[in-house]
């Protein structure tokens, strides 16, 4: 019967052990996509015809690391073009990150929070956006009344 060594060794290191590498520990850290997010989402869903809870929809996709804020702004703009079996699924895919994203281990959390926050900095540019849009509007339909009051 051989005698084995239950610590392996290095031969470079002369027959010292080898040092045993800790196991990673890949129990889910539960980080959470989109909790940077204000309360309430300024942006507003353009009129359609389909079924879903607005609020949700933009949570998520408010939440969403893998989308840049003007991909995000297309998909808001689309939403009256698209068909409810289109929402549903974009539906699925978001709640779908957002449970993977949960499911990383904590050595990834960092990068998360740096991503969640950047993110989280791009919709409120993207709210402040649709807010100087709709200023831009109502200033337009104002002057359009006072150029109509004025015969002009």
């Amino acid at each position: 019967m051989q005698d084995q060594n239950p610590f392996p060794t290095d031969p470079s290191a002369g027959g010292v052990p080898a040092p045993q590498a800790e196991p990673e520990d890949n129990t889910p850290a539960g980080f959470q996509l989109g909790v940077l997010l204000p309360p309430v989402l300024k942006v507003k869903v353009p009129a359609h015809t389909l079924e879903f809870d607005e609020n949700k929809f933009l949570r998520l996709l408010a939440g969403s690391i893998s989308l840049s804020r003007d991909e995000k702004k297309r998909i808001i703009e689309s939403l009256p073009k698209l068909k409810q079996s289109q929402v549903d699924e974009l539906i699925r895919i978001f709640e779908e990150e957002r449970y993977k994203f949960s499911q990383l281990s904590a050595k990834h959390v960092p990068q998360l929070e740096k991503l969640a926050k950047q993110h989280a900095n791009d919709w409120v540019d993207l709210e402040a956006l649709y807010q100087a849009e709709n200023k831009k509007a109502a200033d337009d339909a104002a002057a359009d009344e006072i150029r109509k009051s004025l015969g002009l």
